[in-house]
């Protein structure tokens, strides 16, 4: 779920413009606001536009037509060809078990966190099961829960408040890899015996972002499609369920609010994924995806960082080495977003304020995701042309204090 931002609050100024591909290139001019605030991953492009032929499918005016792909199965408006894509992807990459598992596909990972809610908490009690995730955490969170104003679920805030002071059964969102601050986390809510049911959004664990420490199994785990590959107009994702009854209740959900999910996006996810899959099977080392886009990350984090290091009006969270089982080293975390820390002493600077008045930056103020104003998440997943537009208007500020701000 946490891979999805809403683009509402873009900014007109800075949409970009087509070009001859369909596809759109932003306009970089310096009298325009760069929109750093959604977490859209053109970042990859580069690649999948040479793996173009691989990748393409043709699908006929007759085919895909039906509601229906099996309804034999739990979930039956999933394509036997996405469940197994999904399975064998994991299995590559060793990032979460799905052997004996139930696998439910959503319309990204949005729909998928409210039919994880409504599944954890039907048929309801007398108050609404409060939910909660630690701070800093995903700003979509609080919106995404009381949306529908559900009688059976509650935004209830930072999950460490609600260690120490609430009550009563609970959920926890538990975001690892964090999206803003990029960290691997637990769950923090403790000695709550059997009153606690946990989600894990895990839309970042994969080998790009942060090492692989272990295959993750958990009850409820959610993925998306776009932070894995990076077609997030495709808009696919997919929950991993140990419980039979909790993935029926989702596939459920999914079925009274859209009835169903794309079998076209289905498809395509499968044959993107299968190329994923098969350059590990064949090693051809200019095919393979998480090497190729682990690379890019950790270049812009080293440029990235360079700039931070020199100007001293931001820092940045240091990320521990850690062994990725996946790639058989130690490496550090390259996460999608810059989780930026003024480092002026005045308590009620907005440093969101500061990169919109001084650089014409959008981000996205800390006070989103539970914390103070004096952070700033800002994308890394934007193309290239975007991103050197970012570092060179970055290293312009020299003082939180000048100019007004």
């Amino acid at each position: 779920m946490c891979g999805t931002d809403s683009p509402a609050s873009i900014n007109k100024g800075s949409l970009p413009s087509a070009n001859g591909n369909g596809t759109r290139s932003p306009t970089c001019s310096s009298d325009r606001v760069l929109n750093l605030e959604q977490g859209d991953p053109s970042v990859f492009q580069s690649y999948w536009s040479k793996m173009e032929d691989k990748c393409t499918m043709v699908i006929s005016g007759s085919q895909l037509m039906s509601y229906i792909s099996d309804f034999t199965t739990l979930c039956w408006f999933m394509e036997p060809e996405f469940q197994e894509a999904v399975r064998r992807l994991h299995r590559v990459v060793g990032n979460a078990v799905v052997d004996d598992r139930y696998i439910v596909v959503g319309t990204g990972s949005t729909q998928l966190y409210q039919a994880a809610l409504y599944a954890l908490t039907s048929p309801g009690g007398p108050e609404p099961v409060s939910v909660v995730s630690a701070a800093p955490y995903y700003s979509a969170y609080p919106e995404e829960t009381d949306y529908l104003r559900s009688g059976l679920y509650k935004w209830a805030g930072d999950a460490y408040e609600f260690d120490k002071n609430g009550t009563g059964p609970y959920i926890e969102v538990v975001n690892s890899p964090n999206n803003p601050d990029g960290t691997l986390r637990e769950a923090v809510v403790t000695n709550r015996g059997d009153e606690g049911k946990l989600i894990h959004d895990l839309a970042y664990y994969w080998p790009q972002y942060t090492p692989i420490i272990r295959p993750a199994d958990h009850d409820n785990m959610t993925f998306t499609f776009s932070k894995s590959t990076g077609h997030a107009g495709s808009r696919i994702g997919w929950a991993v369920v140990k419980d039979k009854e909790v993935a029926r209740k989702m596939s459920k959900f999914i079925e009274m609010s859209t009835l169903g999910v794309s079998k076209d996006s289905q498809q395509r996810a499968a044959k993107i994924m299968g190329v994923i899959c098969d350059g590990y099977k064949n090693f051809k080392s200019d095919e393979l995806f998480f090497e190729h886009t682990r690379r890019v990350m950790a270049e812009r984090w080293e440029r990235l960082r360079q700039v931070v290091d020199r100007n001293q009006v931001f820092s940045l969270p240091k990320y521990p080495k850690q062994y990725c089982l996946f790639s058989g080293e130690l490496i550090e975390p390259y996460p999608g977003f810059a989780w930026l820390e003024a480092k002026e002493k005045e308590e009620e600077i907005d440093s969101q304020k500061v990169l919109r008045g001084c650089i014409k930056v959008q981000g996205r103020t800390g006070s989103r995701f539970g914390v103070a104003q004096k952070y700033t998440r800002v994308s890394l997943l934007s193309n290239e042309e975007v991103f050197k537009e970012f570092l060179e208007r970055l290293s312009t500020i020299k003082s939180m204090t000048s100019n007004g701000h």
